[in-house]
């Protein structure tokens, strides 16, 4: 019976939480739906160069969190509510923080940084518009990431799916208004996908307008130990969010110089299309996530065991139906976003499709075992696999292969890293379990 329970837990919260990221992904793919139909593929070219901006942005607010909601769950699971709002209220600092920076940065930066990102003077012009506008709206992201995660943390789901899904729908809607009716082009775009996170704040506040929080605002001065804490555990969400950032930065730096701009528009196809595939593979994983920490807190092992078990089974499962969907549908899932038939851009992106997609089922198992050790209060493996996919492994492999292979190699370096990864996940797995265990012995 309590396996029955377990299990409709599990697909109760993370059903909602794989609808509810795949909605928060949905505001670039929305985005890049209407510019490839309104401006091209200079339009795509620049808003994949401005991609990994919003990669920072969203894993900020991803790191404070995950991090925060977690070490939240544990303390109330265990009676300590007093403990657990200074979590709450600490995160808002850390927020605030991060959220003056990014916006101070675009209003002063943004050129800098546009031209940091790789763009030419085809399409400077509007990343950089679409940079200073989304640095300029960071503080809706970032508190929109953290109040999903508490809220969903703090027994509704429910609600923090309905708020993703409704500023998703929203962005897509005022995406159409702004680029067509109201001809606004890129600026447009990115209005809407500024407007987004505050619309679906607007449906979170519901949680404390029927006072349904058990989180709470309390007097607390900001408490460096406890917001280092919170980023600490929560750094495996931000290395996670930040190695697609990463990838897309070095992937167009690699493709510009063997495909220009046709080539980069391909992979931003190919890019957007992931993000929204990673997307799911969080949303599994967060749904767990509270659900793991409640059960480690309350020291009930075996809940701990079954609710990991469901994951991985569920990341296999998608990752199967998305790969067999992409690798059928690869020509119409790229034609989507080719308004041009510009047909260098669809034979380029086909191509890349099939070859980058064979990575989804390493993904999908690097994200849940990443989670997984962060919700245990484990989180230097959850380090480990999350900097090796983001940084130590997929620039060197990105890099060798492309001199290698061409754009060939650049489109396996992301496959190849993540199951070299994988490997490397499933060790420290048994490792920290065998480690586990003789602790219990001694």
């Amino acid at each position: 019976m309590a396996k029955k329970r377990i299990l409709s837990e599990f697909l109760k919260y993370s059903s909602l939480s794989v609808l509810g990221m795949t909605g928060i992904s949905l505001y670039i793919l929305a985005d890049t739906f209407f510019i490839s139909k309104g401006l091209g593929a200079n339009g795509l070219a620049a808003l994949n160069i401005a991609i990994p901006v919003y990669s920072l942005i969203h894993g900020c607010g991803l790191m404070l969190g995950m991090g925060a909601a977690t070490k939240y769950t544990v303390l109330k699971s265990r009676g300590e509510q007093k403990s657990a709002d200074k979590i709450f209220v600490n995160t808002l600092y850390a927020g605030i923080f991060l959220a003056v920076i990014f916006v101070f940065s675009g209003l002063f930066l943004s050129g800098r940084i546009t031209s940091l990102l790789g763009a030419d003077s085809q399409v400077f012009e509007m990343t950089e518009t679409y940079i200073k506008v989304l640095m300029f709206f960071s503080p809706a992201f970032i508190l929109n990431n953290i109040i999903i995660c508490f809220v969903r943390n703090d027994g509704s789901p429910n609600l923090s799916m309905a708020g993703m899904i409704t500023g998703s729908l929203a962005n897509i809607v005022l995406d159409y208004i702004f680029i067509f009716p109201l001809n606004m082009g890129i600026f447009g775009a990115v209005i809407a996908t500024g407007f987004s996170p505050i619309i679906s704040i607007a449906v979170l506040s519901v949680h404390f307008i029927l006072k349904k929080n058990g989180f709470h605002i309390v007097k607390t001065y900001p408490k460096m130990k406890i917001i280092a804490e919170e980023m600490y555990l929560g750094l495996p969400s931000f290395v996670s969010e930040m190695s697609s950032g990463i990838v897309i930065l070095l992937f167009n730096y690699l493709i510009l110089d063997i495909g220009g701009n046709t080539g980069v528009a391909a992979y931003g196809i190919i890019a957007n299309t992931a993000l929204v595939v990673n997307a799911v593979f969080t949303g599994i994983s967060q749904g767990a996530q509270p659900l793991i920490s409640a059960a480690y807190g309350n020291g009930k092992e075996k809940d701990v065991s079954s609710i990991r078990k469901y994951s991985v089974i569920s990341a296999l499962s998608v990752a199967a139906f998305i790969f067999i969907i992409v690798m059928i549908f690869n020509s119409e899932i790229t034609d989507i976003f080719n308004s041009e038939k510009n047909v260098i851009l669809q034979e380029t992106a086909e191509y890349g499709i099939r070859l980058y997609f064979i990575s989804v089922f390493f993904t999908g198992l690097n994200i849940v075992l990443s989670v997984f050790f962060t919700s245990t209060e484990n989180p230097v493996p959850a380090h480990i696999i999350s900097l090796l996919r983001g940084f130590v492994l997929i620039i060197p492999a990105a890099v060798l292969m492309s001199k290698f292979f061409g754009i060939t190699g650049v489109w396996l370096a992301s496959p190849v890293t993540e199951a070299i990864v994988t490997l490397i996940g499933v060790f420290l797995f048994f490792k920290t379990r065998k480690q586990i265990k003789k602790n219990e012995i001694d």
